[in-house]
């Protein structure tokens, strides 16, 4: 749906885009015709203006269907980010009060449970909810319903690149966590090695996404989280898809080579070693932002 703001007011006023540094990145989206996707010269950011799906696609969660189809099932990339982040967060949440905002169907929450305090999710799909809370967990379709500074951390993993008034998120989120707490935040890169480096046209055309309203450099990531008062900010790169993906990439034009036989070139030592070489150039597929509530 069109909406009367958008993205651009919002970095505009973080001084990261202007009319006059605005630039054409693309006409269409994957799953929009005549949709304009933008990037500003100057801070790299790539964003969408004027334009959200609605709380109502969200909520329902057909458009994960088509995520599928587009991709192949995603359940391997959910057990690998999960486990991930099971082992590089554990020392936020181990003993601690944890919120998920965009939890999703809770793979992170199911995993983590025994090892907090309390956890709670918010989500906005209605069958995510329905199916977590039946489980015992607290889940909610907005942070408003957590009791203000209760929490020890917030999660938000690839969810604030969908949210056309970002700052305002933030603002919640921080509300409900105690003084000290810590936030850690997920989201697409716009520097992307396969954007930014390799220049890869079918993968361009398949990241760009209506649901994606920005895609961030870690200088956008960085004044977002300083605007809503967040301190002691620390961003790094992470490679969530391997060397085999971005090769069948440049053979193919498609996705999945992590998935079939060329992934017996992920080894954990060349994943590990081109990691770091992405994160070198600033050319990883995620930022990762760990910050403080003062």
């Amino acid at each position: 749906m069109e909406t009367e703001t958008g993205i651009f007011d919002t970095l505009e006023r973080l001084g990261l885009a202007s009319l006059e540094t605005r630039e054409t990145f693309a006409t269409s989206t994957r799953d929009r015709e005549r949709l304009p996707v933008y990037r500003d010269s100057l801070s790299g950011v790539v964003y969408i203006d004027g334009f959200y799906v609605g709380d109502s696609t969200y909520e329902d969660g057909a458009y994960r269907q088509e995520t599928v189809r587009r991709a192949g099932s995603r359940d391997f990339e959910l057990q690998k980010d999960t486990r991930r982040r099971v082992e590089a967060y554990s020392q936020f949440y181990t003993g601690k009060t944890v919120t998920e905002f965009g939890c999703g169907e809770g793979a992170f929450l199911r995993n983590i449970a025994e090892n907090t305090l309390a956890v709670s999710g918010v989500e906005l799909q209605a069958d995510f909810i329905k199916t977590l809370m039946s489980d015992g967990f607290s889940c909610f379709d907005n942070p408003a319903a957590i009791a203000s500074s209760s929490q020890d951390a917030v999660f938000a993993f690839h969810v604030l690149e969908h949210i056309p008034d970002p700052l305002q998120v933030l603002a919640d989120l921080s509300a409900i966590l105690k003084s000290g707490g810590i936030i850690v935040v997920e989201v697409p890169h716009a520097d992307d090695f396969l954007l930014s480096q390799l220049k890869s046209d079918p993968f361009r055309k398949f990241t760009l996404w209506s649901q994606h309203l920005i895609l961030h450099t870690r200088d956008s990531l960085h004044r977002m989280l300083k605007f809503a008062g967040f301190t002691d900010i620390v961003i790094d790169g992470v490679q969530r898809y391997p060397l085999s993906n971005h090769l069948k990439w440049l053979a193919e034009g498609q996705p999945g080579g992590h998935k079939g036989v060329l992934s017996a070139l992920d080894t954990p030592e060349l994943s590990s070693a081109y990691e770091a070489a992405l994160r070198k150039i600033d050319a990883t597929d995620t930022l990762v932002a760990v910050a403080r509530k003062p």
